[in-house]
């Protein structure tokens, strides 16, 4: 597959640009001026940078240890990342960002929060015990092109909960959980356990469920009897959490590359696993709705946060008796709210969380406080009823022209081996059009190609060619992901018949071998992989 096929074209570039700047224009003309009259910084989150709206789309990976994160990412990215360990206990000891990098390196977290280019200069505020905890792993990756991941450490478990980390964790999760487009909370199908911190970052999460899709992990570690039990536990315990009439999606998958164990619940994994690939896809193609989505939400906060601060202000007496009538305000608080809900029709979705309100302004001067500025107000109301409207056309010519990602993640690569594909093509080759000019070098299959060649012959072909239905058949004997098969045929079908030949299901078996024995697969088919048939066909098509 060609790599032009993933990279932008230029009118879908100027779109994303256009939306983007545009958010940024009425962010920075609406927007902030409230917040900075209103001092809603002291309150609730930092003011936005440029960094925040140029960013890619940002996932954030979390769970418990060993529940799988950072396989998950070395699944999506389809290769190892600096600063990676895998293993049975809490190996992932910081937050690591993964972005697009020419170089490999790895970045401290106190340089990030200087770069005004990355957008985590909000993150200081948490001091060095976090930052010390925290580093940037850039590399080129075509993945991390159109997204960035962030690996979180292993929550605690009960037995570990009298650890003190050093800095407030649910805190810098829920900053993050802000800011990212999509958070993946991963469990482990043989070791559910609910634990206090587990339960913290919960709290951290509420408000955001939206952007969350949890995913039962390992589940070809057990037979389909233990799954339903540990599936019905799993929704019992986060009903329980967060509180809400909807259900939250529950993927059940096993998300590495390599073999599968063989189990009844198989096909479902499957199928489970290419609905959470085709979310996670399509991230790039919805960031700027995302965007548009938290500004809408940071203005109506901002819109309650004015009302609640002008209202304390004139409640404030002007010489006599400040303190307690300031105590008496904050503990009247969910009063005032429902004051403020019915005189100026303020939703009470709108409204902060009253207690952490509550908290917040036992610090604060409320003789500093401002009355409500009509210009301000009006200005405000101008962005949430006409100025966010203008934006939908745009927003919907975007979308019309956003591209798949790349790798396991590429949306022509899903569902190849689901029924409806069955007809034709079951692999839905993919053409290569930018195949380097392979050297005559010797073939570097040659030597394993008899052991090939019997497999090959016993899956009876017709007239030198299998069908792609009886290369699947053969192929999803050896449990390895979909996506991962999905891949080998695209770089075995060299010549895009939609079938293979002695050399090009050679090739197959070969590619499958490496991956069995933990090797990476090439993104594209070197030449000393291309048959020595097909050599000159290769040449000939890049000329």
């Amino acid at each position: 597959m060609s790599f032009r096929r993933f990279r932008s074209n230029p009118k879908t570039l100027g779109d994303v640009n256009m939306v983007t700047e545009e958010l940024k224009n009425l962010y920075y003309k609406r927007l902030l001026p409230i917040e900075k009259y209103y001092s809603f910084h002291h309150f609730h989150s930092p003011s936005y940078e440029d960094a925040d709206f140029d960013n890619k789309p940002m996932v954030l990976v979390m769970g418990q240890y060993s529940t799988g994160k950072t396989t998950f990412i070395r699944y999506l990215v389809e290769q190892d990342f600096p600063g990676s360990r895998v293993g049975p206990e809490p190996t992932t000891d910081c937050f690591t960002a993964l972005m697009y990098g020419k170089t490999e390196g790895i970045i401290p977290g106190n340089a990030l929060t200087v770069d005004p280019k990355k957008p985590f200069r909000n993150l200081d505020p948490f001091g060095n015990a976090f930052l010390n905890r925290f580093q940037c792993a850039q590399m080129p990756n075509k993945i991390l092109e159109s997204i960035s991941i962030i690996d979180t450490p292993g929550i605690l478990t009960a037995a570990k909960k009298k650890l003190s980390r050093g800095y407030d964790f649910p805190a810098v999760l829920r900053w993050f959980a802000e800011r990212v487009d999509r958070i993946i909370l991963l469990f482990d199908a043989h070791k559910l356990e609910f634990s206090d911190e587990l339960t913290r970052a919960f709290g951290a999460l509420l408000g955001y469920e939206d952007k969350l899709r949890v995913v039962l992990n390992k589940a070809d570690r057990v037979d389909s009897q233990q799954l339903m039990r540990v599936y019905g536990a799993l929704m019992w315990s986060l009903g329980k959490v967060f509180r809400t009439p909807e259900i939250l999606k529950v993927y059940i998958g096993s998300f590495w590359s390599e073999p599968r164990q063989t189990c009844d619940h198989y096909q479902l994994i499957e199928l489970e696993e290419e609905d959470l690939l085709t979310d996670i896809r399509n991230l790039p193609r919805n960031a700027a709705v995302r965007r548009l989505n938290d500004l809408v939400k940071r203005a109506r906060l901002v819109r309650a946060h004015a009302h609640i601060i002008s209202y304390l202000k004139q409640e404030m007496p002007t010489i006599f008796c400040k303190e307690s009538k300031k105590h008496n305000l904050i503990y009247q608080l969910p009063v005032i709210f429902t004051k403020i809900q019915q005189q100026q029709r303020v939703p009470a979705g709108d409204f902060p969380d009253c207690t952490k309100m509550q908290e917040k302004l036992l610090g604060q001067d409320f003789s500093k406080f401002k009355t409500l500025k009509p210009s301000l107000m009006a200005s405000l109301d101008k962005l949430l009823s006409t100025d966010i409207a203008n934006l939908v056309p745009l927003l919907q010519q975007q979308e019309l022209r956003k591209k798949s990602l790349h790798g396991v993640l590429d949306g022509e690569f899903l569902g190849t081996f689901r029924r409806d594909h069955f007809k034709r093509d079951p692999f839905k080759e993919l053409r290569d059009d930018e195949s380097s000019v392979a050297d005559f070098d010797e073939w570097a299959v040659e030597k394993y190609k008899p052991k090939y060649d019997e497999i090959f012959y016993n899956l009876r072909p017709n007239e030198g060619k299998l069908s792609g239905t009886k290369v699947k058949e053969w192929m999803t004997g050896t449990l390895l992901p979909n996506s991962v098969l999905a891949h080998i045929w695209r770089l075995s079908d060299v010549d895009g018949d939609g079938m293979l030949d002695d050399e090009e299901f050679a090739l197959a078996v070969h590619l499958i071998e490496g991956k069995l024995e933990g090797h990476w697969l090439p993104r594209e088919l070197p030449s000393h992989l291309v048959p020595p048939s097909k050599r000159m066909s290769t040449a000939s098509d890049d000329e």
